[in-house]
């Protein structure tokens, strides 16, 4: 088992703890890491998980070197975080959102089965409510703006997030530090890129040499995901759909000996970046500036 505890005894923290175990204890899924119990009668809490042996996906993506996880793998644990975190928004008893998804918070098992852990930032919402202000809490670089700017907590910050991991995935680069020679952001670079059909300048370039022809279509929906209005976001339902096609697509493309290319009617996305999004996605990162400089100021 994997024991997690405070470091320290701050009020917070322990809310925080508690606040894993009414989470997790609701929550019942493969792709989720699972709480085996806890002790809150220590002067710090306790809980007890499943043991994951592999560490995360942020340690197995960001090793020194050019090769790293194969571009299948990380297809794959991309549409399991998908699962998990639509499950999470809809398919459990009181919708909960996670509000910390990132490469860091991925736990992966022998078999690079992906296990969403770290819900100390949680929090159910009731199903009447689409909305919830909050105290923000996150990753900078990861964070839905809207969300960082109004407090206000919808699944589609979740959804933002899980569209910077994306990028992430495609690019191997690290979204809370990489800067652009424009000084952009990583996603905000990203979907320029994009708009202007220059892909190629940020993709790993392992991820260029084991692809299929799907790259257009994930890179695509990475930008629908980080969109600034969040009601122009897909449901992480409708994203785990769409990644779920992409892999079956590859599979079948697999074992018929002729890799998916794109540009046919068989590798048709289910969302579209037009010019207008392009344009929305480049005004968005501008507020990145802001918000590191507005952190130090009261909202």
């Amino acid at each position: 088992v994997a024991v997690k505890k405070s470091k320290i005894v701050v009020q917070r923290e322990i809310k925080e703890f508690i606040n894993e175990v009414a989470v997790l204890s609701q929550v019942n899924h493969r792709n989720v890491v699972k709480l085996l119990g806890c002790c809150l009668e220590t002067e710090v809490p306790l809980l007890v998980y499943e043991f994951i042996s592999n560490g995360t996906l942020c340690h197995h993506l960001h090793i020194d070197g050019p090769i790293s996880l194969p571009w299948d793998d990380r297809m794959r644990i991309a549409t399991e975080v998908a699962k998990a975190l639509s499950y999470l928004h809809s398919a459990a008893s009181v919708p909960i959102f996670h509000r910390d998804i990132k490469s860091a918070n991925i736990l992966l098992d022998d078999a690079l089965t992906a296990k969403v852990s770290d819900f100390g930032a949680s929090r159910y919402i009731p199903i009447d409510q689409t909305g919830v202000t909050t105290a923000v809490q996150g990753t900078m670089g990861y964070l839905d703006p809207m969300y960082y700017y109004t407090g206000r907590l919808t699944d589609k910050s979740d959804v933002f997030s899980f569209g910077v991991l994306l990028v992430e995935l495609l690019t191997r680069k690290r979204p809370y530090v990489y800067r652009s020679v424009d000084d952009d952001g990583l996603v905000s670079h990203f979907v320029s890129l994009l708009a202007d059909g220059k892909l190629v300048d940020i993709i790993d370039p392992q991820v260029m040499e084991e692809e299929g022809g799907e790259i257009q279509e994930v890179a695509t929906l990475a930008a629908m995901c980080t969109k600034l209005k969040g009601e122009d976001r897909p449901t992480m339902r409708e994203v785990e759909m769409t990644l779920e096609s992409l892999l079956m697509k590859k599979r079948q493309g697999q074992y018929n000996g002729t890799p998916m290319r794109s540009g046919g009617d068989e590798a048709t996305p289910h969302y579209r970046v037009t010019g207008r999004d392009c344009n929305e996605a480049s005004r968005q990162y501008t507020m990145e500036d802001e918000i590191c400089l507005s952190a130090n100021y009261p909202r």
